[in-house]
């Protein structure tokens, strides 16, 4: 965005306000909201207000856990991430994708995925293991924020959509409430380390560069028949058998990264290439200003030095 008075005329891929000029730095048409009519800005907002019910259920999950009601603070953070996957979805159905709507989406997810799952470790596992909880619950929050910080600078268009890079916090997030809500009730003994145990790889698989599906096909339109029959299929096991239902859900999603990569080989020979993740490449990023030449990646093959976005990821 750039300082500009009204006189300035506007170019393609920027539009004035009566100070700013705001500009795309693809060139994309950028408009001011202000501009909008009522009902359009209405649209434009709808996806931010189902990322401020995302953030709100997580931030209610935070004081229900200081109250020992850790079974409703599960469910609320369930319910942060329908918020969440909702609010993807009607971006994109009503056309709202925005760089705000993206960071606040970060944001909010910090809280519910990461602020929230982290509290109710500490709280459940802290009468007996106060020093054990306090390390779980530290340790899973930078990991969360680490991962929605890297998600933030490395938005690719051009990548395949079909996968995240490392577990996607609320998938983590549904590891730690599934245990939870499935072993709800006093804990004994050595019972209480088990949310910090539980807490441990999926904190630990948001930090690492694994691919996991995400399943974004089958909100498309093409998909609807398949996907109802799996959210009936899932209303049934949570009515019927809620706690089993999650852990089969939350645990079963973090599996599909070390099966996917077992099975890489047959599914090639099977399904074709198209079935099998492409490779990854790395997104360019400056962390300090360089004086002088810059130093060759010792990653990179001799001819190649210096462009990070041609080589895939080790």
């Amino acid at each position: 965005m750039t300082h500009e008075g009204a006189h300035r005329t506007g170019r393609r891929g920027a539009t004035r306000t009566s100070r700013w000029r705001l500009v795309s730095v693809t060139g994309a048409k950028v408009v001011s909201p202000r501009r909008l009519d009522p009902m359009t800005r209405a649209r434009v907002m709808l996806p931010s207000l189902i990322t401020l019910g995302n953030m709100l259920c997580g931030f209610s999950s935070v004081l229900l856990s200081f109250q020992g009601r850790f079974a409703v603070a599960s469910i609320l953070v369930a319910i942060s991430i329908l918020f969440d996957i909702s609010d993807g979805a009607v971006a994109r159905l009503v056309g709202a994708t925005t760089p705000f709507g993206l960071q606040f989406d970060s944001l909010a997810d910090l809280v519910s995925f990461g602020i929230a799952p982290a509290v109710l470790v500490y709280t459940w596992a802290l009468p007996q293991y106060e020093h054990l909880a306090w390390f779980g619950a530290v340790f899973w929050l930078a990991c969360a924020a680490y991962r929605l910080a890297r998600f933030n600078v490395t938005i690719d268009p051009l990548a395949d959509k079909r996968y995240f890079i490392g577990l996607p916090s609320p998938g983590a997030a549904g590891v730690v409430i599934a245990t939870v809500f499935a072993i709800d009730g006093p804990l004994q003994g050595w019972a209480p380390v088990l949310p910090v145990l539980a807490s441990f790889v999926p904190a630990v698989l948001m930090a690492t560069s694994f691919r996991f599906r995400s399943f974004r096909s089958l909100l498309t339109p093409k998909r609807l028949p398949v996907t109802g029959v799996i959210a009936v299929a899932v209303v049934v096991g949570m009515m019927l058998v809620p706690a089993l239902t999650g852990l089969l859900l939350a645990y079963g999603y973090v599996l599909t990264c070390p099966l996917g990569w077992a099975t890489v080989p047959m599914r090639r020979r099977w399904f074709g290439p198209d079935s099998v993740a492409p490779p990854r490449y790395r997104m360019p990023s400056v962390l300090l200003p360089i004086t002088g030449p810059e130093p060759a990646d010792e990653t990179d093959p001799p001819g190649d030095k210096g462009d990070p976005d041609r080589h895939p990821d080790r």
